[in-house]
């Protein structure tokens, strides 16, 4: 007989995207995880008792690995069985999609002296190309991507911990992010807020080797004659659309503030908003994409003249 509805995600995506860093990071949150299984056998999973010394009633949510070489992999198929799973049993069923670009694809099997799975002769790109080829159903149904392209094995899996922790399944997660223009747009960003409009304090020598988390650097931010009612606005913005994307069942909403080089003024709104967003009984996780980077005169320009 059926167990009660569990939460499921199907972790797919490109051989050598991260598969094994998501599982392995899901496994540390306390999900059960089982890779490769033929989807042919997930009704049996689903159907067995618990693993002795777990709650009888296991209420953890389930993340299936899946790609091209599961036993008989087909996406369209697996698509099909899916949705019969939510119709016919009520299982939240959500898929992660791991994307990475070819190029990268190769550097990494190249490095790691692998050969890619379709590919056991021939160069690895041509397994790439044909690997999207049979997981583009997947890819379009899928209801969170994630490119890993530039990711390393540490940031991917700290990502996934900010997305999957915690116990409000089926609840928006709210990510609240800093960053630096100068080193690229972030990826997987729904609102991006540029902050640059504020004064640097990248030019005052004694704040330059601060961040926005200290005290005299928030101060300077904050003494700009925009301060007071940008931020305003902005917390307004959030307060409104927040709430909005929770009603519509988005899973996943981030909040990115740039500014040139990502140490100063967009770590202090990300903080400052971040506070802003848990007084209103939000819970957002806080990542500062940039911190750690050098000061450097050339990423921020020249300085303005008063």
């Amino acid at each position: 007989m059926s167990r009660k509805p569990k939460h499921i995600l199907l972790v797919t995506g490109m051989s050598g995207a991260g598969k094994s860093t998501v599982l392995r990071t899901l496994e540390d949150l306390g999900w059960e995880t089982v890779d490769n299984l033929p989807l042919l056998l997930l009704n049996r999973l689903l159907d067995t008792a618990p693993a002795e010394g777990t709650d009888g009633d296991d209420e953890r949510p389930l993340a299936l690995g899946i790609g091209t070489q599961t036993r008989g992999f087909d996406a369209e198929s697996i698509v099909r069985r899916i949705k019969k799973l939510r119709e016919d049993h009520g299982h939240d069923v959500g898929t992660l999609f791991l994307e990475c670009a070819g190029s990268e694809l190769e550097r990494r099997y190249s490095e790691t002296r692998r050969r890619h799975p379709l590919a056991q002769d021939r160069p690895a790109s041509d397994g790439i190309a044909r690997e999207r080829e049979l997981l583009a159903p997947l890819r379009e149904w899928s209801n969170r991507l994630v490119d890993t392209t530039s990711l390393a094995g540490h940031e991917l899996a700290q990502q996934i911990r900010s997305t999957f922790s915690g116990d409000g399944v089926g609840e928006t997660t709210l990510s609240i992010l800093s960053f630096g223009f100068a080193r690229g747009l972030p990826r997987n960003a729904d609102l991006v807020l540029d902050m640059r409009f504020l004064r640097n304090p990248h030019w005052d020598k004694a704040l330059r080797p601060g961040t926005g988390k200290d005290a005299n650097v928030s101060a300077y931010v904050a003494a700009d004659p925009a301060y007071a009612e940008a931020m305003a606005q902005i917390e307004s913005l959030l307060l409104l659309l927040v709430p909005r994307y929770q009603a519509e069942g988005k899973a996943y909403v981030t909040v990115a503030f740039g500014c040139t080089g990502g140490r100063h003024r967009s770590v202090h709104v990300a903080e400052r908003m971040a506070a802003r967003l848990r007084q209103e009984g939000f819970s957002p996780t806080v990542t500062h994409r940039d911190l750690q980077t050098a000061p450097q005169d050339s990423l921020e320009g020249a300085p303005l003249v008063a």
